[in-house]
Protein backbone atom coordinates (compact mmCIF):
# COMPACT_ATOMS: atom_id res chain seq x y z
CA UNK A 1 0.00 0.00 0.00
CA UNK A 2 2.79 2.54 0.73
CA UNK A 3 4.34 1.69 -2.49
CA UNK A 4 1.01 2.63 -4.46
CA UNK A 5 0.25 5.57 -2.79
CA UNK A 6 3.81 6.70 -3.66
CA UNK A 7 3.15 6.11 -7.41
CA UNK A 8 -0.36 7.47 -6.65
CA UNK A 9 1.64 10.93 -5.46
CA UNK A 10 3.83 10.75 -8.61
CA UNK A 11 1.07 10.66 -10.64
CA UNK A 12 -0.22 13.52 -9.19
CA UNK A 13 2.64 15.56 -9.74
CA UNK A 14 3.31 14.72 -12.93
CA UNK A 15 -0.52 14.72 -13.93
CA UNK A 16 -0.51 18.66 -14.17
CA UNK A 17 3.20 18.57 -16.06
CA UNK A 18 1.54 16.30 -18.30
CA UNK A 19 -1.57 18.49 -18.82
CA UNK A 20 0.82 21.33 -20.87
CA UNK A 21 1.11 21.44 -24.45
CA UNK A 22 3.54 19.66 -25.70
CA UNK A 23 5.06 22.70 -28.00
CA UNK A 24 5.81 24.62 -24.50
CA UNK A 25 7.57 21.27 -23.21
CA UNK A 26 9.63 21.28 -26.24
CA UNK A 27 10.06 25.02 -26.77
CA UNK A 28 11.75 24.84 -23.17
CA UNK A 29 13.47 21.92 -23.55
CA UNK A 30 14.97 23.24 -26.89
CA UNK A 31 16.13 27.10 -24.91
CA UNK A 32 17.62 25.12 -22.14
CA UNK A 33 19.37 22.45 -24.05
CA UNK A 34 21.23 19.60 -21.94
CA UNK A 35 24.92 18.99 -21.00
CA UNK A 36 25.44 16.56 -24.29
CA UNK A 37 23.18 19.15 -26.60
CA UNK A 38 25.22 22.32 -25.75
CA UNK A 39 28.74 20.73 -26.62
CA UNK A 40 27.13 19.54 -30.16
CA UNK A 41 25.95 23.05 -30.70
CA UNK A 42 27.93 25.20 -28.64
CA UNK A 43 28.14 27.67 -31.57
CA UNK A 44 24.05 28.18 -31.46
CA UNK A 45 24.25 28.50 -27.99
CA UNK A 46 26.63 31.61 -27.95
CA UNK A 47 25.05 32.73 -30.40
CA UNK A 48 21.81 32.72 -28.72
CA UNK A 49 23.52 34.26 -25.33
CA UNK A 50 24.84 37.36 -27.69
CA UNK A 51 21.07 37.44 -28.53
CA UNK A 52 19.74 37.51 -25.22
CA UNK A 53 22.73 39.72 -23.89
CA UNK A 54 22.11 42.44 -26.76
CA UNK A 55 18.53 42.92 -26.28
CA UNK A 56 19.21 43.45 -22.37
CA UNK A 57 22.08 46.02 -23.27
CA UNK A 58 19.58 47.45 -25.05
CA UNK A 59 16.98 47.79 -22.80
CA UNK A 60 18.60 48.67 -20.14
CA UNK A 61 20.12 51.69 -22.40
CA UNK A 62 17.21 52.73 -23.39
CA UNK A 63 15.96 52.67 -19.43
CA UNK A 64 18.95 54.79 -18.19
CA UNK A 65 19.49 57.13 -20.83
CA UNK A 66 15.61 58.16 -20.73
CA UNK A 67 15.95 58.18 -16.83
CA UNK A 68 18.85 60.77 -17.27
CA UNK A 69 16.97 62.75 -19.55
CA UNK A 70 13.51 62.87 -17.57
CA UNK A 71 16.24 63.89 -14.60
CA UNK A 72 17.86 66.92 -16.55
CA UNK A 73 14.25 68.30 -17.47
CA UNK A 74 12.76 67.65 -13.98
CA UNK A 75 16.32 69.85 -12.71
CA UNK A 76 15.22 72.89 -15.50
CA UNK A 77 11.91 72.58 -14.39
CA UNK A 78 12.07 73.32 -11.30
CA UNK A 79 15.65 75.48 -11.34
CA UNK A 80 13.04 77.54 -13.71
CA UNK A 81 9.75 77.47 -11.18
CA UNK A 82 12.09 78.66 -8.44
CA UNK A 83 11.73 81.89 -10.00
CA UNK A 84 8.94 81.60 -12.49
CA UNK A 85 5.12 81.39 -11.05
CA UNK A 86 3.08 78.33 -12.44
CA UNK A 87 0.17 80.63 -13.83
CA UNK A 88 1.04 84.52 -14.67
CA UNK A 89 -2.14 86.93 -15.00
CA UNK A 90 -1.53 89.86 -17.51
CA UNK A 91 -2.68 93.14 -18.49
CA UNK A 92 -2.62 93.63 -22.20
CA UNK A 93 -2.68 97.68 -21.56
CA UNK A 94 0.55 97.27 -19.18
CA UNK A 95 -1.50 97.95 -15.91
CA UNK A 96 -4.38 95.85 -13.83
CA UNK A 97 -6.73 98.72 -12.17
CA UNK A 98 -7.53 96.32 -9.12
CA UNK A 99 -4.96 93.30 -8.72
CA UNK A 100 -6.48 92.77 -5.25
CA UNK A 101 -9.58 92.05 -6.81
CA UNK A 102 -8.17 90.04 -9.45
CA UNK A 103 -5.79 88.12 -7.08
CA UNK A 104 -9.15 87.25 -5.06
CA UNK A 105 -11.05 85.62 -8.18
CA UNK A 106 -8.23 83.92 -9.04
CA UNK A 107 -7.98 82.32 -5.48
CA UNK A 108 -11.32 80.92 -5.79
CA UNK A 109 -10.29 78.55 -8.02
CA UNK A 110 -9.41 75.59 -5.52
CA UNK A 111 -6.37 74.64 -6.89
CA UNK A 112 -4.49 78.30 -6.10
CA UNK A 113 -2.73 77.80 -3.31
CA UNK A 114 -0.73 81.54 -2.86
CA UNK A 115 -1.47 85.10 -5.33
CA UNK A 116 1.06 87.98 -5.24
CA UNK A 117 1.62 91.29 -7.47
CA UNK A 118 4.38 91.81 -10.11
CA UNK A 119 5.42 95.19 -11.68
CA UNK A 120 7.58 94.17 -14.77
CA UNK A 121 9.60 96.68 -17.02
CA UNK A 122 13.16 96.45 -19.38
CA UNK A 123 15.62 98.84 -18.33
CA UNK A 124 19.29 99.41 -18.11
CA UNK A 125 22.01 98.85 -14.83
CA UNK A 126 25.15 100.90 -15.51
CA UNK A 127 28.02 100.52 -12.90
CA UNK A 128 30.69 102.87 -14.04
CA UNK A 129 31.80 102.17 -17.79
CA UNK A 130 29.54 98.67 -18.38
CA UNK A 131 26.06 98.79 -18.84
CA UNK A 132 24.01 95.66 -18.86
CA UNK A 133 20.30 95.15 -19.99
CA UNK A 134 18.08 93.39 -17.44
CA UNK A 135 14.33 92.70 -16.56
CA UNK A 136 13.38 94.00 -13.94
CA UNK A 137 10.41 92.59 -11.29
CA UNK A 138 9.06 94.36 -8.93
CA UNK A 139 7.58 91.91 -6.26
CA UNK A 140 6.14 92.01 -2.89
CA UNK A 141 8.21 90.67 -0.31
CA UNK A 142 5.90 89.46 1.92
CA UNK A 143 4.16 87.85 -1.06
CA UNK A 144 6.50 86.83 -3.07
CA UNK A 145 7.74 83.52 -0.68
CA UNK A 146 3.99 82.36 -1.74
CA UNK A 147 4.58 81.85 -5.22
CA UNK A 148 8.23 81.40 -6.02
CA UNK A 149 11.33 79.88 -4.39
CA UNK A 150 13.49 82.76 -5.18
CA UNK A 151 14.42 83.54 -1.55
CA UNK A 152 15.86 79.97 -0.94
CA UNK A 153 18.58 80.82 -3.31
CA UNK A 154 19.36 84.77 -1.99
CA UNK A 155 22.87 85.09 -0.57
CA UNK A 156 23.60 88.43 1.11
CA UNK A 157 20.56 89.51 2.92
CA UNK A 158 17.05 88.06 3.06
CA UNK A 159 14.23 88.83 0.87
CA UNK A 160 12.70 91.58 3.31
CA UNK A 161 16.07 93.55 2.74
CA UNK A 162 14.19 94.56 -0.43
CA UNK A 163 11.89 97.69 1.77
CA UNK A 164 9.46 99.81 0.40
CA UNK A 165 11.74 103.55 -0.85
CA UNK A 166 14.92 101.37 0.23
CA UNK A 167 15.82 100.89 -3.29
CA UNK A 168 17.20 98.04 -2.79
CA UNK A 169 18.13 95.44 -5.31
CA UNK A 170 18.84 92.49 -5.36
CA UNK A 171 20.70 91.27 -8.91
CA UNK A 172 20.92 87.72 -10.53
CA UNK A 173 24.71 86.26 -9.98
CA UNK A 174 26.17 86.15 -13.40
CA UNK A 175 24.58 89.93 -13.81
CA UNK A 176 26.29 90.86 -10.80
CA UNK A 177 29.95 89.54 -12.53
CA UNK A 178 28.66 91.12 -15.52
CA UNK A 179 28.50 94.60 -13.83
CA UNK A 180 31.06 93.86 -11.32
CA UNK A 181 29.24 93.99 -8.63
CA UNK A 182 28.79 92.57 -5.30
CA UNK A 183 26.64 93.17 -1.83
CA UNK A 184 26.86 96.37 -0.61
CA UNK A 185 27.98 98.11 -3.46
CA UNK A 186 25.40 100.42 -6.26
CA UNK A 187 23.88 100.53 -9.26
CA UNK A 188 22.02 102.82 -11.49
CA UNK A 189 19.06 102.08 -12.96
CA UNK A 190 17.88 103.78 -16.13
CA UNK A 191 14.24 103.75 -17.08
CA UNK A 192 13.10 103.38 -20.75
CA UNK A 193 11.31 106.29 -20.07
CA UNK A 194 12.61 110.02 -20.01
CA UNK A 195 11.16 113.04 -18.77
CA UNK A 196 11.09 115.81 -20.96
CA UNK A 197 12.14 119.16 -20.36
CA UNK A 198 13.38 122.52 -22.01
CA UNK A 199 16.85 120.63 -22.49
CA UNK A 200 15.36 118.10 -23.63
CA UNK A 201 14.43 114.66 -23.13
CA UNK A 202 16.53 113.36 -19.88
CA UNK A 203 16.11 109.86 -18.92
CA UNK A 204 15.14 108.98 -15.46
CA UNK A 205 18.06 107.23 -13.41
CA UNK A 206 17.76 106.06 -10.31
CA UNK A 207 20.55 104.55 -7.45
CA UNK A 208 20.18 101.36 -6.39
CA UNK A 209 22.31 99.39 -3.35
CA UNK A 210 22.44 95.48 -3.68
CA UNK A 211 21.07 93.69 -0.87
CA UNK A 212 21.89 89.99 -2.02
CA UNK A 213 22.21 87.93 -5.40
CA UNK A 214 20.65 84.98 -6.24
CA UNK A 215 21.83 81.63 -8.60
CA UNK A 216 18.73 79.74 -9.29
CA UNK A 217 21.00 77.01 -11.66
CA UNK A 218 19.35 78.23 -14.45
CA UNK A 219 21.94 80.78 -16.99
CA UNK A 220 18.55 82.78 -18.38
CA UNK A 221 17.27 84.08 -15.34
CA UNK A 222 20.68 84.43 -13.20
CA UNK A 223 22.89 86.64 -16.12
CA UNK A 224 19.44 89.03 -17.26
CA UNK A 225 16.82 89.64 -14.36
CA UNK A 226 16.97 91.92 -10.78
CA UNK A 227 14.06 92.55 -7.84
CA UNK A 228 13.51 95.51 -6.56
CA UNK A 229 10.51 96.32 -4.18
CA UNK A 230 6.76 96.88 -5.88
CA UNK A 231 6.09 100.26 -4.43
CA UNK A 232 10.22 101.35 -5.95
CA UNK A 233 9.52 99.78 -9.32
CA UNK A 234 5.90 102.12 -9.49
CA UNK A 235 8.02 104.97 -9.03
CA UNK A 236 10.43 104.34 -10.88
CA UNK A 237 8.83 103.28 -14.41
CA UNK A 238 5.68 105.82 -13.40
CA UNK A 239 3.17 102.50 -13.04
CA UNK A 240 -0.44 102.98 -11.54
CA UNK A 241 0.23 99.23 -10.45
CA UNK A 242 1.00 95.80 -10.96
CA UNK A 243 1.74 94.52 -14.48
CA UNK A 244 0.66 91.21 -13.25
CA UNK A 245 -0.67 88.75 -10.92
CA UNK A 246 1.71 85.40 -10.03
CA UNK A 247 -0.02 81.95 -8.79
CA UNK A 248 0.97 79.35 -7.43
CA UNK A 249 -0.93 75.96 -7.61
CA UNK A 250 -1.11 72.84 -5.74
CA UNK A 251 -0.19 70.76 -8.61
CA UNK A 252 1.87 72.35 -11.21
CA UNK A 253 1.00 69.60 -13.69
CA UNK A 254 -2.98 71.18 -13.81
CA UNK A 255 -1.44 74.64 -14.59
CA UNK A 256 -2.89 74.55 -18.63
CA UNK A 257 -6.20 73.40 -17.16
CA UNK A 258 -6.25 75.84 -14.73
CA UNK A 259 -4.88 78.82 -17.05
CA UNK A 260 -7.62 77.71 -19.38
CA UNK A 261 -10.49 77.93 -16.82
CA UNK A 262 -8.80 80.92 -15.48
CA UNK A 263 -8.73 82.89 -19.52
CA UNK A 264 -12.67 81.65 -20.17
CA UNK A 265 -13.92 83.45 -16.73
CA UNK A 266 -12.16 86.07 -16.60
CA UNK A 267 -12.09 86.90 -20.19
CA UNK A 268 -10.36 88.16 -23.51
CA UNK A 269 -9.15 91.39 -21.69
CA UNK A 270 -6.68 89.58 -19.45
CA UNK A 271 -3.74 87.57 -21.19
CA UNK A 272 -3.69 84.13 -18.80
CA UNK A 273 -0.55 82.09 -19.62
CA UNK A 274 1.15 79.01 -17.80
CA UNK A 275 4.65 77.92 -16.74
CA UNK A 276 4.73 75.40 -19.76
CA UNK A 277 3.26 78.22 -22.33
CA UNK A 278 6.09 80.42 -21.64
CA UNK A 279 8.69 77.79 -22.02
CA UNK A 280 6.94 76.08 -24.83
CA UNK A 281 9.91 76.01 -27.02
CA UNK A 282 12.12 74.71 -24.73
CA UNK A 283 9.99 71.52 -23.51
CA UNK A 284 9.14 71.06 -27.03
CA UNK A 285 12.97 70.74 -27.42
CA UNK A 286 13.43 68.42 -25.18
CA UNK A 287 10.66 66.06 -26.13
CA UNK A 288 11.85 65.85 -29.54
CA UNK A 289 15.38 65.12 -28.17
CA UNK A 290 14.11 61.85 -26.12
CA UNK A 291 11.86 60.67 -28.96
CA UNK A 292 14.68 60.94 -31.08
CA UNK A 293 16.80 59.48 -28.38
CA UNK A 294 14.36 56.39 -27.90
CA UNK A 295 14.63 55.71 -31.63
CA UNK A 296 18.60 55.75 -32.03
CA UNK A 297 18.49 53.59 -29.03
CA UNK A 298 15.70 51.47 -29.84
CA UNK A 299 18.03 50.12 -32.69
CA UNK A 300 20.18 48.25 -30.42
CA UNK A 301 16.96 46.44 -29.26
CA UNK A 302 16.33 45.52 -32.98
CA UNK A 303 19.73 44.47 -33.65
CA UNK A 304 19.43 42.23 -30.93
CA UNK A 305 16.02 40.76 -31.14
CA UNK A 306 17.04 39.92 -34.98
CA UNK A 307 20.35 38.21 -33.87
CA UNK A 308 17.31 35.49 -33.01
CA UNK A 309 16.82 34.65 -36.74
CA UNK A 310 20.30 33.41 -36.92
CA UNK A 311 19.93 31.62 -33.94
CA UNK A 312 16.81 30.04 -35.05
CA UNK A 313 17.84 29.12 -38.17
CA UNK A 314 20.47 27.32 -37.13
CA UNK A 315 18.23 25.84 -34.35
CA UNK A 316 15.50 24.66 -37.19
CA UNK A 317 18.86 23.33 -39.29
CA UNK A 318 19.83 21.21 -36.65
CA UNK A 319 16.71 19.89 -35.39
CA UNK A 320 15.46 18.39 -39.11
CA UNK A 321 15.28 15.26 -37.67
CA UNK A 322 13.35 15.97 -34.41
CA UNK A 323 10.89 18.21 -36.93
CA UNK A 324 9.95 15.04 -38.98
CA UNK A 325 9.90 12.85 -36.31
CA UNK A 326 7.26 14.97 -34.63
CA UNK A 327 5.81 15.52 -37.74
CA UNK A 328 5.38 11.66 -38.48
CA UNK A 329 3.52 11.62 -34.93
CA UNK A 330 1.13 13.76 -35.93
CA UNK A 331 2.15 17.27 -34.88
CA UNK A 332 1.01 19.66 -37.18
CA UNK A 333 2.88 22.73 -38.81
CA UNK A 334 1.34 25.27 -36.55
CA UNK A 335 2.85 23.03 -33.67
CA UNK A 336 6.48 23.11 -34.88
CA UNK A 337 6.02 26.83 -35.24
CA UNK A 338 4.69 27.05 -32.22
CA UNK A 339 7.43 25.69 -30.52
CA UNK A 340 10.29 27.62 -32.39
CA UNK A 341 8.18 30.47 -31.78
CA UNK A 342 7.94 29.90 -27.68
CA UNK A 343 11.62 29.30 -27.78
CA UNK A 344 12.54 32.79 -29.60
CA UNK A 345 9.76 34.50 -27.44
CA UNK A 346 11.66 33.14 -24.19
CA UNK A 347 14.84 34.32 -25.13
CA UNK A 348 13.21 37.65 -25.80
CA UNK A 349 11.16 37.69 -22.69
CA UNK A 350 14.88 37.14 -20.87
CA UNK A 351 16.55 39.30 -22.13
CA UNK A 352 13.97 41.95 -21.46
CA UNK A 353 13.68 40.96 -18.05
CA UNK A 354 17.19 41.21 -17.56
CA UNK A 355 17.32 44.49 -19.52
CA UNK A 356 14.77 45.93 -16.99
CA UNK A 357 16.50 44.73 -14.20
CA UNK A 358 19.54 45.84 -14.72
CA UNK A 359 18.75 49.43 -16.04
CA UNK A 360 16.69 50.26 -13.50
CA UNK A 361 19.11 49.12 -10.71
CA UNK A 362 21.60 51.62 -12.48
CA UNK A 363 18.94 54.39 -13.38
CA UNK A 364 18.13 54.48 -9.46
CA UNK A 365 21.74 54.31 -7.76
CA UNK A 366 23.32 56.61 -10.30
CA UNK A 367 23.80 59.15 -7.22
CA UNK A 368 26.45 56.50 -5.81
CA UNK A 369 27.85 54.75 -9.80
CA UNK A 370 28.82 58.03 -11.07
CA UNK A 371 30.68 59.34 -7.82
CA UNK A 372 32.63 56.25 -8.10
CA UNK A 373 33.53 55.82 -11.31
CA UNK A 374 34.44 59.42 -11.17
CA UNK A 375 36.84 59.12 -8.14
CA UNK A 376 38.25 55.75 -9.90
CA UNK A 377 39.21 57.52 -13.19
CA UNK A 378 39.88 61.12 -12.05
CA UNK A 379 37.07 62.68 -14.15
CA UNK A 380 34.21 64.65 -13.73
CA UNK A 381 31.00 64.38 -16.05
CA UNK A 382 29.06 67.19 -15.25
CA UNK A 383 31.35 70.49 -13.87
CA UNK A 384 29.57 72.49 -11.18
CA UNK A 385 30.93 75.78 -12.74
CA UNK A 386 29.34 74.97 -16.26
CA UNK A 387 25.85 73.17 -15.20
CA UNK A 388 25.34 73.93 -12.04
CA UNK A 389 24.75 70.14 -11.50
CA UNK A 390 27.05 68.22 -9.42
CA UNK A 391 24.99 64.81 -9.50
CA UNK A 392 24.05 63.10 -12.65
CA UNK A 393 19.69 63.22 -12.24
CA UNK A 394 17.64 60.30 -12.55
CA UNK A 395 14.38 59.99 -13.16
CA UNK A 396 13.20 56.90 -13.96
CA UNK A 397 9.70 56.65 -15.13
CA UNK A 398 7.20 53.74 -16.12
CA UNK A 399 5.40 56.03 -18.89
CA UNK A 400 8.95 55.08 -20.89
CA UNK A 401 9.99 51.23 -19.17
CA UNK A 402 6.27 49.83 -19.97
CA UNK A 403 6.76 51.10 -24.03
CA UNK A 404 10.48 49.56 -23.94
CA UNK A 405 9.09 46.37 -22.66
CA UNK A 406 6.63 46.02 -25.16
CA UNK A 407 8.33 47.26 -27.98
CA UNK A 408 11.04 44.86 -27.06
CA UNK A 409 8.93 41.82 -26.52
CA UNK A 410 7.13 42.73 -29.91
CA UNK A 411 10.66 43.14 -31.88
CA UNK A 412 11.46 39.71 -30.36
CA UNK A 413 8.64 37.99 -31.55
CA UNK A 414 8.53 39.54 -35.05
CA UNK A 415 12.00 37.86 -35.48
CA UNK A 416 10.60 34.51 -34.37
CA UNK A 417 8.07 34.37 -37.34
CA UNK A 418 10.19 33.39 -40.61
CA UNK A 419 12.39 30.91 -38.89
CA UNK A 420 8.97 29.36 -36.95
CA UNK A 421 7.38 29.33 -40.58
CA UNK A 422 10.70 27.76 -42.60
CA UNK A 423 10.26 24.83 -39.54
CA UNK A 424 6.69 24.21 -40.27
CA UNK A 425 7.24 24.13 -44.13
CA UNK A 426 9.86 20.89 -43.70
CA UNK A 427 8.16 17.77 -45.18
CA UNK A 428 9.30 14.34 -42.88
CA UNK A 429 10.17 11.98 -46.30
CA UNK A 430 12.60 14.65 -47.28
CA UNK A 431 14.25 15.28 -43.95
CA UNK A 432 14.76 11.52 -43.09
CA UNK A 433 15.82 10.46 -46.19
CA UNK A 434 19.76 10.74 -45.01
CA UNK A 435 19.12 10.46 -40.89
Amino acid sequence: MPRLDRIADALDFIRPILSIPFEIRIGLRYTRAGRRARRRNAFISFISAISIGGIALGVMALIVVLSVMNGFQREVRDRMLSVIPHVQIEAFDGVLNDWSALAQRASAEREVLATAPLAQAQAMLVRGDVVRGALISGIDPARETGVSDIAQHLEGASIDALGPGQFGIVLGRELAHALGVDVGDKVTLVAPEGTLTPAGMIPRLKQFHVVATFASGHYEFDSALALINLSDAERVFRLAGPTAVRLRLRDMQQAPQVAARLARELGPQLLVRDWSSVNRTWFAATQIEKRMMFLILALIVAVAAFNLVSTLVMTVTEKHADIAILRTLGASPGSVMAIFMIQGALVGLLGVGLGVTGGLLLATHLETIVPAVEHAFGIHFLDPSIYFISELPSDPRAADIVPICVISLVLSFVATLYPSWRAARIRPAEALRYD
